[in-house]
């Protein structure tokens, strides 16, 4: 399975675009869609190629990940791409310790919707931005 169109959209849209290496809310360099890995330094600047290149592989990666932690074949392509895009965010390490996915594979899509909200923190703090893209990602999970 791959993530569809709209969690495609929903990554952009909640990660911004920036060509030039930044530090992200809790310190971690990152640049492009999101991209953060022991290759992104300060000063780092990318083309507009080199940004979707870096989107299509960790997509791949994630999309993989997600894949393997999913025992549920009866998932659906918006559920799967929400799940593709929490991870791109979070990490496959949270979603595979999470109640999200404990009731995704069980087929309790309204518990596993509702688990959604409780991941809006870093480094401790609500951040709105946080907020929003968890409510986005529930309402492609939903839908």
């Amino acid at each position: 399975m791959k993530i569809n169109q709209a969690g495609i959209d929903l990554i952009k849209q909640f990660e911004g675009c920036k060509s030039t290496s930044y530090q992200d809310s809790v310190g971690v360099w990152t640049i492009g869609y999101g991209a953060t890995g022991d290759d992104i330094v300060a000063g780092l600047t990318w083309t507009p190629e080199q940004i979707d290149d870096r989107l299509h592989q960790d997509l791949a990666r994630f999309e993989e990940g997600v894949q393997n932690l999913l025992s549920n074949p009866d998932v659906n392509e918006n559920q799967f791409s929400s799940l593709v895009c929490f991870s791109y965010n979070l990490g496959l390490q949270s979603l595979a310790k999470s109640h999200l996915l404990i009731y995704t594979n069980s087929g309790h899509y309204i518990a596993a919707s509702l688990q959604f909200a409780k991941w809006d923190m870093a480094g401790g703090v609500v951040l709105p931005g946080l907020v929003k893209r968890r409510l986005a990602e529930k309402e492609l999970y939903c839908s």
